[in-house]
């Protein structure tokens, strides 16, 4: 008995010597950034930038309407630009699971050389600068660009489409960025799929849309779940591709937060602008943790 309280021990010891630099690391380059954040978000800005060490919750209420006008003017441009990138990001998850979900199929059924020859394709762009990638869609969606010329040739349109800074602009960028991130998730659902179970619903007499509903989208729902979190996440406070893609015509949260901090000086704004984005990306890890869970005690009963 005491053997065994005694290697207990040495395993306790061993796992805290492990666990110890990875904390020490995300306890400094997380939790203290994050601390300063949160901290900064409730301070007032100072005149000429900077923060003054005054309690000062009015940044929020620029953002969700219940600023004192004698100290902050609510301003409803705030929140259609905080809509607006919830709306660009759920368009990206969708755009890309659309693209990814029916090739995550065909490429599982495929021979193990031919599957590892279009993993290494589809990891291929993270080779090349992503400012590269970006700017070859400018030339592609300009008005003097590769498709209004053919268009133009083709004598289809009379003038040339306001392809570029648009939001549709912005979600093609998006999509062609984080395609990698919805595919892996999803992919490693549809490798680990059970062709049996579908052939066996098939041959009970159920139609393959009976079969897609019941049987193959609860399988790959992890997947997919996954993958719409890996994505969803950094397209909401994706500032580059509105940048290049988007110009000055749309905005989104990471712009408007570069533009706080960088330009406008206004930190404790930018702070808390930062926290929405922050807090939205919680409250969807919550739900998928919370779903997670729930859909674990279903297999467990």
């Amino acid at each position: 008995m005491a053997s065994d309280m005694s290697l207990a021990g040495r395993r306790r010891v061993q796992l805290a010597l492990l666990l110890t630099p990875v904390s020490l690391f995300f306890a400094v380059f997380f939790l203290g950034p994050l601390t300063i954040m949160i901290v900064t978000s409730f301070l007032a800005p100072g005149l000429y930038g900077g923060v003054e060490w005054v309690f000062y919750p009015h940044n929020y209420g620029r953002i969700l309407g219940f600023a004192d006008p004698a100290f902050e003017i609510f301003d409803p441009v705030y929140l259609a630009i905080f809509l607006r990138s919830l709306k660009i990001a759920a368009f990206t998850v969708i755009a890309t699971l659309f693209v990814c979900y029916p090739a995550a199929f065909c490429i599982a059924r495929l021979s193990e050389r031919w599957k590892n020859f279009c993993l290494f394709l589809i990891t291929l762009p993270f080779f090349t600068s992503l400012i590269v990638r970006l700017f070859i869609w400018v030339l592609i969606l300009r008005q003097t660009g590769i498709v209004n010329e053919v268009l133009l040739a083709g004598g289809i349109i009379d003038r040339p489409l306001e392809l570029i800074y648009t939001d549709g602009a912005i979600v093609l960028g998006m999509v062609y960025i984080f395609i990698p991130f919805m595919f892996m998730p999803v992919y490693a659902s549809v490798e680990k799929l059970d062709w049996t179970l579908v052939r066996a619903s098939l041959d009970l007499g159920a139609g393959p849309i009976r079969t897609f509903i019941r049987i193959i989208l609860p399988l790959t729902a992890p997947g997919i779940a996954g993958g719409a979190i890996i994505v969803f996440i950094p397209a909401l406070g994706n500032f580059v591709v509105p940048a290049v893609l988007g110009g000055a015509k749309v905005m989104m949260l990471g712009n408007l937060i570069e533009q706080q901090f960088l330009s406008a000086r206004n930190w404790p704004f930018g702070s808390a602008l930062a926290m929405m984005v922050m807090c939205a990306m919680l409250v969807l890890l919550f739900v998928y943790v919370l779903a997670s869970g729930r859909r674990g005690a279903d297999v467990m009963n």
